[in-house]
C-alpha cells in the first residue's frame, strides 16, 4: 500500500473492484441467489472504498511525538464494518424458503463506508462512491429484471391406465426448455397408472411467474388424473 496515491490510481482500484464485483454479481444473480449483482458491487464497493480512505489518511498515522496516542488505521475500517453489521443483520428477513433484504443491508454497510469518507476529509471520495452507490441501486436494477435466472418447481403428475408414460411427460416438458433433475415414481392404487414426482428446472425472468404451457398440455392430456406444479424459492 503505497504512503500517497494518485485520482487516477484510486480510479484503477475502483474500477477493478467494479469489474470483479460485477462479474461474481452477475453469476449469483443468474443463478437466482438473494445476493445478486446490486448486493455484490456494494459489498465490494464498500471494502474497497474503505481502504481507500484509510490510504489516503497514511501519511497522518503513527505517534506524535509530543503524543501518548497512536493512531491506528487499520482499527478504523475494521470496527466500524464489523459493528455496522448487527444493523444490516436486521434488515434481512427469511420467510419460509424466501430471504428478503439482503441489498439493503448491503446499502446500509455501504453508506456507512460514505459517511466514513466524508467524516476523514475524504469529500470527493466521498463523492464519488455517493455516485457509484446511486448508479448501480438505481441503474442496475432494470439489469436485473431482464436477466433470466434459475427457477426450480415440483412437478406432481398421476396417470391411469391410459396416460402418458415417463417418457413422453419428459418430451412434454424438454420441448419447452425444462429440464428434469430428478425423479421419483410410484404405482397408483390400482396399479395401473403411476405418480411421477419431478425436480424441474428451467430459467427465465423474475417476472414470468405464470403456469407453462407445459404443464396445461399435461393436464389436458387424457389419462391423465392429475398434475400439480409447485415453484421453489432458491
Amino acid at each position: 500500500m503505497a504512503l500517497t496515491i494518485t485520482w487516477s490510481e484510486i480510479g484503477v482500484r475502483l474500477l477493478c473492484t467494479i469489474a470483479a464485483g460485477a462479474l461474481l454479481g452477475l453469476n449469483r444473480s443468474e443463478r437466482g441467489h438473494s445476493a445478486g449483482l446490486r448486493t455484490s458491487l456494494l459489498v465490494s464497493l464498500a471494502a474497497c472504498v474503505a481502504m481507500l480512505q484509510v490510504n489516503l489518511l497514511l501519511p497522518i498515522a503513527g505517534k506524535a511525538s509530543s503524543s501518548f496516542v497512536m493512531m491506528d488505521l487499520m482499527r478504523l475500517p475494521l470496527g466500524i464494518l464489523s459493528g455496522i453489521g448487527f444493523i444490516g443483520a436486521g434488515a434481512i428477513v427469511r420467510r419460509d424458503s424466501l430471504v428478503i433484504g439482503v441489498t439493503t443491508a448491503a446499502t446500509i454497510w455501504y453508506l456507512t463506508v460514505i459517511g466514513l469518507s466524508f467524516g476523514g476529509g475524504q469529500i470527493a471520495l466521498g463523492l464519488v462512491g455517493t455516485a457509484i452507490g446511486f448508479i448501480v441501486l438505481a441503474g442496475l436494477k432494470f439489469l436485473e429484471k431482464q436477466m433470466k435466472q434459475d427457477h426450480l418447481a415440483k412437478l406432481l403428475v398421476v396417470t391411469g391406465a391410459e396416460g402418458p408414460g415417463e417418457n413422453e411427460i419428459r418430451r412434454i416438458l424438454e420441448t419447452g426448455g425444462f429440464k428434469i433433475t430428478s425423479c421419483a415414481l410410484a404405482t397408483t392404487q390400482d396399479a395401473a397408472g403411476m405418480e411421477l414426482n419431478c425436480d424441474v428446472h428451467w430459467q427465465a425472468k423474475p417476472s414470468e411467474t405464470k403456469v407453462p404451457e407445459e404443464v396445461r398440455t399435461l393436464m389436458a392430456r387424457p389419462g391423465v388424473s392429475r398434475v400439480a406444479w409447485t415453484p421453489q424459492a432458491r
